[in-house]
């Protein structure tokens, strides 16, 4: 379920504002759906794995709250993420 460190760093590279960026709004956004899908799936095979649904519906929150600061900040940019990461239809 954990993200293996050749995947951030792709996802490092994809997502990144600029050359030095390790932290922005966008990469934590694409970093948190990664998991989200991850643990999703894993979800789907386990049913009964209520702690690790209670993690993710943690983490769809801090998504939301991200791709709300997003919005706030530039709208163009939260509808290019939302169109990268597949999101919403």
């Amino acid at each position: 379920m954990t993200l293996t460190q050749e995947r951030k760093q792709e996802i490092l590279q994809g997502y990144q504002v600029h050359e030095t960026d390790t932290g922005s709004a966008d990469l934590q956004v694409a970093m948190l759906t990664e998991r989200i899908n991850r643990l999703s799936l894993h979800l789907q095979a386990n049913k009964k794995d209520y702690a690790s649904r209670r993690g993710l519906l943690k983490m769809i929150g801090q998504r939301k709250r991200l791709l709300s600061y997003v919005r706030q900040q530039n709208v163009e940019r939260y509808q290019s993420l939302l169109q990268r990461l597949k999101i919403r239809g």
